[in-house]
């Protein structure tokens, strides 16, 4: 982890969060690269640095009980394809319909967090690119794929091996986007 850092930051929150009882999932930093204003060659660092920034994001998460799903490259083709749409009027920051987008990705592994997963999903799947890595070796990888989600785990009854803490790397499956309705809220006493 970078020394005073936001990882830091990430790594304290989610640690209280945690020891709260409460289940976290952390999208991590997306490629910023893909962000049209950024103009070269500060697109080349802001990409080079978003993704290193995610990686640390992913290891101080994972150090802390929590769980992260990569958003790399998302901002990339779909909201490349629909910027007047996904991206907000600043061209930077994602509008409502772009943060839609986003919550699209991460909403598989809430669901999972909170017990609500497919029944499909228990286990990784080897031919999905699915395992148990080092979260250093996973971070890096999660980094070149949105969508990737690691969660901390153990092998042979230990949480560490040589290479530092385990984590099951998995691709969830997004599901059909569905309409749906907020669920009716029940009136506190004034």
């Amino acid at each position: 982890m970078v020394p005073d850092s936001g990882t830091d930051v990430a790594g304290e929150a989610v640690h209280r969060l945690r020891t709260a009882g409460v289940e976290v999932v952390v999208g991590t930093c997306p490629d910023l690269g893909t962000i049209k204003p950024i103009a070269p060659p500060l697109k080349q660092v802001a990409r080079a640095w978003s993704r290193r920034l995610a990686a640390a994001q992913t290891i101080a998460v994972i150090q802390q009980g929590g769980r992260t799903v990569s958003l790399g490259s998302v901002l990339g083709p779909e909201f490349a394809a629909a910027p007047a749409i996904l991206f907000g009027p600043d061209q930077f920051h994602p509008s409502a319909e772009g943060y839609r987008a986003l919550v699209r990705i991460l909403l598989p592994s809430v669901l999972v967090a909170l017990g609500l997963g497919a029944d499909d999903e228990e286990r990784p799947e080897t031919h999905r690119g699915e395992g148990v890595l080092p979260v250093t070796k996973a971070a890096l990888a999660a980094v070149n794929e949105p969508g990737t989600e690691l969660d901390g785990t153990e092998v042979g009854g230990r949480r560490h091996g040589v290479r530092g803490r385990w984590v099951e790397l998995r691709h969830r499956r997004r599901r059909p986007q569905t309409e749906g309705a907020a669920p009716e809220l029940e009136e506190s006493p004034a």
